[in-house]
């Protein structure tokens, strides 16, 4: 499996860790640090051709309602599944846990995975995934969803933070093959944070 591959079904890990904060400056790091990534040639999910004329990725302004403190509730008990992508590689998750949190004055629900390849290395045995959908994907946000990386915590508090939120690798490239958000992580309200729509 290459590197950029295995990172595009590994969803950006090599930042997640800076996403269970919730401040300004947490955010602003992140998202300097994800720039950096898209600039890099050798890390980039952009097209060659792209990344020619590349300067960075279009942010919504960071907001702090936007980074929330959900209840996490594990399911121990479900069984490994295979979860769709956008080409007809399956890639197999278990689902690890609810998140309940308040956004826009709305109570939400939604799943929170782990990968079980991913999951074999040590680094990363504690990585939590969460792919969702919401009112402004397609309106702004990228149409297939986005992606926000977590940590288990110790206990049944979760900090998430939307403004890392970021989009698939095969937003930028049709080569990747990345995970759909199931259809129960839908969040219907506009989470205008995180990375935008990519525009060429």
């Amino acid at each position: 499996m290459t590197t950029k591959l295995f990172t595009a079904i590994a969803l950006g890990l090599s930042l997640y860790a800076s996403a269970q904060e919730c401040s300004v400056a947490s955010s602003e790091l992140y998202q300097k640090n994800l720039n950096n990534e898209y600039l890099d040639p050798k890390e980039s999910p952009l097209t060659p051709q792209d990344l020619k004329t590349f300067k960075l990725l279009d942010f919504y302004a960071i907001d702090t309602d936007f980074c929330v403190t959900a209840k996490l509730v594990r399911t121990p008990n479900e069984k490994p599944f295979k979860m769709a992508t956008t080409t007809s590689r399956t890639a197999p998750y278990v689902k690890y846990g609810e998140v309940y949190f308040n956004l826009g004055g709305k109570d939400i629900k939604l799943d929170v995975f782990q990968n079980l390849d991913l999951i074999k290395e040590e680094k990363y045995k504690d990585h939590l995934f969460l792919p969702f959908t919401d009112l402004s994907s397609g309106q702004g946000s990228y149409a297939g969803g986005r992606y926000v990386d977590l940590s288990q915590p110790k206990g049944d508090i979760i900090t998430i933070d939307f403004n890392t939120a970021y989009n698939p690798y095969c937003a930028y490239n049709p080569k990747y093959s990345c995970p759909i958000p199931p259809s129960q992580n839908y969040i219907d309200v506009a989470v205008l944070a995180g990375v935008k729509k990519y525009h060429k």
